[in-house]
Formats: structure tokens, C-alpha cells, sequence
């Protein structure tokens, strides 16, 4: 049951102990921020179900757990239900029951007493007694998580099960709250994340190694995922991998069904390579840029030292009482003035900024809280500041929060050359009015740079959890075969 007789959750030696302490005080926490407001109540959560693939008898890949039910509960299985008495702080689990053929094809039957060991939670019953269990218990409202994503959009689902209509039920106070407790991790989770992201550094610096003239870029993909597995017990990734080359390094969420990672890469080419391992639900998000030759031109080094300035200059910036939507506009000014340096813009760069024209060469935000979600929640919610609209492209933050201790974020700035923008600033006077011409058309067909690092906000600024070569000196010294102790 990937457990050990000291109940901890792992994938075998070599791989990271998860402790249930981890759950068993995200509980603690969520209790604790709850009893004030509703001290009578019960939290109830519903684990994810399997999804059919269409019409046919297979599922959708992995079974991967509900971030919030997997946040409080750790609990791996489809099917599941949790509650949490807050008044108690009692935790209560239900699992599905299944008939005795599940043994002959799925494996052997656990009993209520073995998810009890496996999970660390005494109180487990079926799922098809939950209406009972829950009555005996006499709770004057039932709390369930309903709210909206803000990165989908989409409705978090709603706990529901037969016989919850004879329950008073409050729908709107425990998903702001549990949101926000997502945020800040524990010290538990912290290490979780450490070990993903160290994992997924690892990855990378594989295939920053392996990828060569004549290879896919699904080739890629796949020495990433075989490290993540094989390496680091990661079964998952956290999103599909984006490994793109040449012009395919423009397009930000490349690797999709239409564009599956299927092109082969040339000499001389950048790789934009964006993949992060999942452990235990928690994810890595890195993306690494190198050129597959091992060596910069002189263009593909201007471009990269202006993004990695712009990293870097966050990096710096980025402490408790930070506003991330002001370290977006840093990334963003910086960026800029780095290619005024290089001759592609000219004019005053405050100017620049103000008229939007970061966002024609970064069109997306600088980064994101991550945790469970690779895209994780908290960045818009009850309370917090609210999403900025100027300049243009600061709507595309995923978060305008102020950093503060323990919260884990991306800092990934990048510069692209997408012809659709370029088009667009060069016909509009406020924006052509900062572009060199003939020197931003020389970049048509570049593709584009990012670099995305994990880092921890701590009471000292910010810690970088990725390990990767990321000097242009450092990667090409790796890609020849240096320095292999230096990033372990």
C-alpha cells in the first residue's frame, strides 16, 4: 500500500519518506482557523473519481488525488471521502466498498483497519455510510468547498453524497480559508517540494546533456520522464511537458495535443524545455533554455543574459512585504532596458513600460504560487489584493499578493518573438515608436527564452530550490561534460 510500518508515505528506498504528520497538520491548521467562525461544524471533503476515457472501460492516464482532499488527508485512492470535526479536531475517513471480484483484478481487498494504519486515521468507515456516520455525530452545519479557481475559472467540486440534504450545509466559508492556508507551507511540505524540485533539476540537467542535433523533441520528453520515474520515484509530471525548439520555443504552452513535442531538432537551435516531476501531489515547474549545440551565438546570448538579468534582478527583490505585482513590473523594466543595450528598442524605458510594450515580448505574467497545484490557489481570493490591469500584461499575474514566509513561487521571466505581436507594435505609433526596425525583424523566427526557478520565500529573501546551470558559462560547461558534482 506504499507505506511503511512507521506510516510514511513513499515509493520505495531511495525515494523521499512523506510523513502523515504532513496531512495530520494541515488538518491541525485548518481547524484552527476554522473554530473561531464555525465551532460546531464539520468539514466534509470529497476525494476525486477516476475519469472513463469516452465511452470505453479505461480511465484517463494516472488516478491523480483532488489537491485539497490530498492536502488534508494524503489519501491516494479514488472514491474517497474525509471529514473533520472541528470541534474535536477527530478526523474521519471513508472509502469505497467494493465486491469480493475487485480482488481478482484489481488486487486484494483492504479492510478499514489497513487504510487506518496506511493513512494514520482512526476513524474510518465505508463511503456508503457517511450519512450515518456523519448524524451520529450531531454537527449543527456541514462546511463544503465550493469556489473558483481563479487560474480555470472552473467551480471547485462540491462535496455530495446520498443523505447530505438532511444536513444544514455552508458552502461559502471554508474555500477562501483553506485556500489561503495553501499558501504557506509547512515545513513538512517544504521538504516534499525540495525533493520534487531537486528531482526535477536532476531531469533537466539529464537531457540538457542529451539533447542533440537529429533528436525529437519527445525524445526529450521522455529521458525527462524516465529520470522522474526511474530516478525519483515521481510517476506523474505536474502538466504536460512543453519541449520546444526553434520557433516552437514562442509558443508558451507548446506540447499540446495539436503540437505534441514532434519536431526534430537542427544544429545551432535553442531548447526551451519546461517540465516539472509531481511527488506525492506536490509539483515542480522548471524551465531550462540552452542552445542544443552546447555553445551561444551572439544573439541567443544577448537575448538569454537579458532574461536572466531580469530573473535575477527578482530573485533579488523578492522578500517578505514584496508586491509580486511590482516584481513583474521589475522583471518587465529590466527586460527592457536589457534590449535597449542590445540595440533591438530605443527611447526611455519607463515609457516603454507604461505603454505596454513588456508584454509584447513577455505576454504572460512573471510567475505563480505552486504547491499541490502547478498553478496553485490562494492568488486571488477574499481579502487579497485583486488583479491589476496596468500595464499592460500585469493582468496575466496569477497571483498580486505580497510575498511572505512560506510561500513557494516560479520566477520565469522569458522573451519571445512572436510574429502576431510583433506585427501589432509595429503598427501601433505608441508602441513602434521604441522598436529598432531592422533589428527586432532580424529576431523574427528566434523562438524565444525562459528561465523558471522554484524559489521559498523565507524572513531573508528569496531561496532557490531548482539546481540547474543557468550562466551562459555554466551551461555550456555542463552540456561539455563539466562540472558534474556542482549542482548536486
Amino acid at each position: 500500500m506504499s507505506v511503511r510500518t512507521d506510516g510514511k508515505l513513499w515509493m520505495g528506498p531511495g525515494t523521499l519518506e512523506v510523513p502523515l504528520e504532513l496531512f495530520a497538520l494541515n488538518r491541525s491548521r485548518l481547524v484552527e482557523r476554522i473554530r473561531p467562525k464555525s465551532g460546531e461544524s464539520i468539514i466534509v471533503l470529497q476525494g476525486g473519481n477516476e475519469v472513463p476515457f469516452y465511452d470505453t472501460d479505461t480511465t484517463y492516464n494516472v488516478f491523480r488525488q483532488e489537491s485539497y482532499f490530498m492536502w488534508a488527508f494524503g489519501v491516494i485512492e479514488p472514491g474517497c471521502y474525509g471529514a473533520i470535526d472541528v470541534k474535536s479536531g477527530e478526523a474521519y475517513l471513508f472509502v469505497p466498498r467494493f465486491p469480493k471480484s475487485y480482488a481478482v483484478w484489481m488486487g486484494p481487498l483492504h479492510s478499514l483497519e489497513d487504510f487506518s494504519r496506511k493513512y494514520g486515521i482512526p476513524h474510518v468507515h465505508y463511503a456508503d455510510e457517511i450519512a450515518s456516520v456523519l448524524s451520529k455525530l450531531n454537527p449543527r452545519v456541514l462546511l463544503t468547498l465550493k469556489g473558483q479557481n481563479s487560474d480555470s475559472g472552473l467551480i471547485a467540486k462540491e462535496a455530495d453524497f446520498e443523505g447530505i440534504s438532511k444536513f444544514k450545509v455552508d458552502n461559502g466559508l471554508l474555500f477562501d480559508e483553506i485556500a489561503d492556508l495553501r499558501v504557506y507551507k509547512t515545513d513538512y511540505e517544504i521538504s516534499v517540494m525540495k525533493y520534487v524540485v531537486e528531482t526535477s533539476s536532476a531531469a533537466h540537467r539529464k537531457v540538457m546533456r542529451f539533447a542533440k542535433a537529429g533528436k525529437s523533441e519527445y525524445q526529450c520528453e521522455s529521458e525527462f520522464l524516465h529520470h522522474c520515474y526511474s530516478v525519483g520515484g515521481c510517476r506523474q509530471v505536474s502538466y504536460t511537458c512543453i519541449c520546444a525548439s526553434h520557433t516552437n520555443a514562442a509558443i508558451l504552452h507548446y506540447g499540446h495535443a495539436a503540437a505534441p513535442n514532434d519536431r526534430f531538432i537542427n544544429e545551432g537551435e535553442l531548447c526551451l524545455f519546461d517540465m516539472g516531476a509531481n511527488y506525492f501531489g506536490y509539483a515542480a515547474d522548471i524551465t531550462c533554455t540552452f542552445p542544443v549545440s552546447g555553445k551561444f551565438n551572439p544573439d541567443q546570448r544577448l537575448i538569454y543574459e537579458a532574461v536572466l538579468k531580469s530573473n535575477l534582478a527578482v530573485f533579488d527583490a523578492a522578500k517578505p512585504g514584496s508586491s509580486w505585482g511590482e516584481m513583474h513590473v521589475l522583471a518587465t523594466r529590466t527586460l527592457l532596458e536589457e534590449l535597449k543595450k542590445g540595440g533591438l528598442l530605443k527611447g526611455d524605458v519607463d515609457a516603454m513600460v507604461t505603454a505596454g510594450l513588456g508584454a509584447i515580448f513577455q505576454p504572460h505574467g512573471l510567475g505563480h504560487l505552486l504547491g499541490l497545484d502547478v498553478h496553485d490557489v490562494g492568488g486571488y481570493i477574499t481579502g487579497q489584493p485583486t488583479r491589476r490591469t496596468e500595464p499592460r500584461g500585469i493582468e496575466k499575474l496569477r497571483t498580486n499578493r505580497v510575498l511572505q514566509e512560506r510561500m513557494v513561487l516560479t520566477i520565469e521571466p522569458g522573451c519571445y518573438f512572436v510574429d502576431i505581436l510583433l506585427d501589432e507594435a509595429l503598427a501601433t505609433p505608441n508602441l513602434a515608436q521604441f522598436l529598432v526596425a531592422d533589428v527586432v525583424k532580424r529576431f523574427r523566427g528566434f523562438g524565444g527564452v525562459r528561465i523558471e526557478d522554484d524559489v521559498l520565500i523565507t524572513k531573508d529573501g528569496a531561496v532557490n530550490l531548482t539546481k540547474v546551470p543557468r550562466t551562459v558559462q555554466e551551461i555550456e560547461d555542463w552540456i561539455a561534460g563539466k562540472d558534474d558534482n556542482k549542482y548536486n
